[in-house]
């Protein structure tokens, strides 16, 4: 059975996440890379497949960038989903939408926490490739979490965080997982945004999302455009004299924008109640599957 999850070049930290979760979650050789049965656990990851080989879901999501896969094809068995909305888009029973998988850090060995991290910003993978948010954060006085960084780094200054800032999805679930207070930042593409709402609405959270200025003219180009600001016209934008007065004025207003987002603005953090309670329907789940899984083996062998 393959670990499957999405794979980018450079990482994304909530996506490489999966490797050491289910590493440490699952009994030692469940998972391989037979790809006749596949596992999924975090990201927005469901979509058609090919082949007729299982499909395992625990905690993954629909995140409406492809069609929606036919989960009545006879290969696919949902543990859970990341939430209602997957949930509902699936035709799955409302019982199915727990949270998203990465709320099992809570039972896994953590690295500590970092000292003097303070308050820190995450922007999306997309983000931190195309914007400036180090420099951003730099001006800011806010630590800078790269989400192409170790996923084990990053966990631990979150820890050490006293707020997080984040446009990236996984930061705020880890923060919450974790019990550290953030603010949620909308995404600058809006086919990231769906997604948030799927996760909040399974711990009972009602976003308040704040916006963020665009820290260069390439992220004002993909607010202005809705285009994902990858082609040569929008990689120009950053370049050359004539920009360099403009990207340092958006540079100096984002930095102030997450001052105020750090200092003054009202963190979110799930109930107790509902974090401890969708920690053990997870893992409830979760066991149910090894055992059954465990026992089905053990009768093929015999």
């Amino acid at each position: 059975m393959k670990l499957t999850y999405f794979r980018h070049d450079p990482p994304n930290f909530g996506d490489e996440l999966n490797e050491g979760l289910w590493r440490h979650l699952l009994p030692q050789g469940f998972l391989d890379e037979d790809e006749a049965e596949l596992f999924f656990g975090a990201g927005s990851i469901l979509r058609t497949y090919p082949g007729t080989g299982m499909k395992h879901v625990a905690g993954s999501g629909y995140g409406g960038y492809s069609a929606l896969p036919d989960i009545r094809d006879g290969t696919w068995n949902i543990l859970w989903v990341r939430g209602p909305l997957t949930a509902a888009r699936l035709g799955l029973d409302p019982a199915r939408a727990i949270c998203d998988a990465a709320i099992l850090l809570r039972e896994t060995p953590l690295p500590p926490p970092e000292e003097g991290v303070g308050a820190a910003f995450m922007p999306h993978f997309e983000s931190a490739a195309r914007g400036d948010w180090a420099e951003v954060c730099a001006r800011a006085g806010l630590a800078y979490l790269d989400p192409r960084d170790d996923p084990a780094r990053l966990v631990a200054r979150i820890r050490g965080a006293r707020v997080v800032v984040t446009e990236a999805m996984h930061g705020a679930i880890v923060a919450d997982a974790l019990r550290r207070p953030w603010v949620p930042v909308l995404p600058f593409h809006p086919t990231h945004r769906m997604k948030w709402e799927d996760w909040a609405a399974s711990l009972g959270l009602a976003l308040r999302r704040a916006r963020l200025p665009p820290s260069n003219l390439r992220e004002a180009y993909v607010l202005a455009t809705g285009l994902q600001g990858k082609g040569a016209r929008s990689a120009r934008l950053a370049q050359g004299r004539a920009v360099a007065p403009l990207n340092e004025a958006l540079r100096d207003r984002a930095a102030r924008r997450l001052i105020e987002l750090a200092e003054r603005t009202e963190p979110m953090l799930s109930a107790d109640a509902a974090i401890e309670r969708a920690t053990t329907r997870c893992r409830e789940a979760l066991d149910a599957f090894v055992r059954s899984r465990t026992e089905r083996v053990r009768a093929l062998r015999a």
